[in-house]
């Protein structure tokens, strides 16, 4: 009895030294982000913008973002903060969605713009052949599990 309860015991803290590392590696791993003299540069040009906000439906303490977001028709940057995670990807669609149900229901139809590398701002190009006219809301979702992170909508 004592040997399971020891191996259960050290299951239990490698899970957890696990789903700590996956957390924290993308924090460790990221690059910097831009500096906020250029995300203010680029943001000048921006034909639309919108806002992230923590209280998103599908937001919680460890899926959040925050800030304005600004869309040009070659770039889009975010000047503010988004919760650290793995595999960002960053998306536009066509009606405004705040929580996972809402985006997986229009994913196949949404511009996949790229991925987020950066946590506390980024400057990302916009895809030849989108239109970011066609679309009116930017969300950013983790591939790796599913997992609405925010949402603006910009028209």
């Amino acid at each position: 009895m004592r040997r399971v309860l020891l191996l259960v015991s050290h299951l239990i803290a490698v899970g957890f030294g696990f789903a700590l590392g996956i957390y924290f590696l993308p924090i460790l791993t990221a690059p910097p982000g831009p500096e906020t003299a250029m995300l203010e540069e680029k943001a000048k040009s921006a034909t639309f913008s919108g806002t992230f906000d923590r209280d998103r439906a599908g937001s919680d303490f460890l899926h959040w973002g925050e800030g304005v977001i600004s869309l040009s028709d070659s770039e889009i940057v975010h000047m503010g903060k988004l919760a650290p995670g793995p595999d960002y990807m960053l998306y536009l669609t066509t009606e405004f969605v705040e929580d996972e149900a809402g985006f997986e229901a229009i994913k196949a139809n949404s511009a996949r713009i790229g991925p987020v590398k950066t946590f506390d701002g980024l400057i990302l190009p916009v895809p030849e052949g989108v239109s970011i006219a066609d679309y009116t809301t930017v969300v950013i979702w983790c591939e790796a599990f599913s997992e609405f992170i925010t949402s603006a909508q910009y028209q």
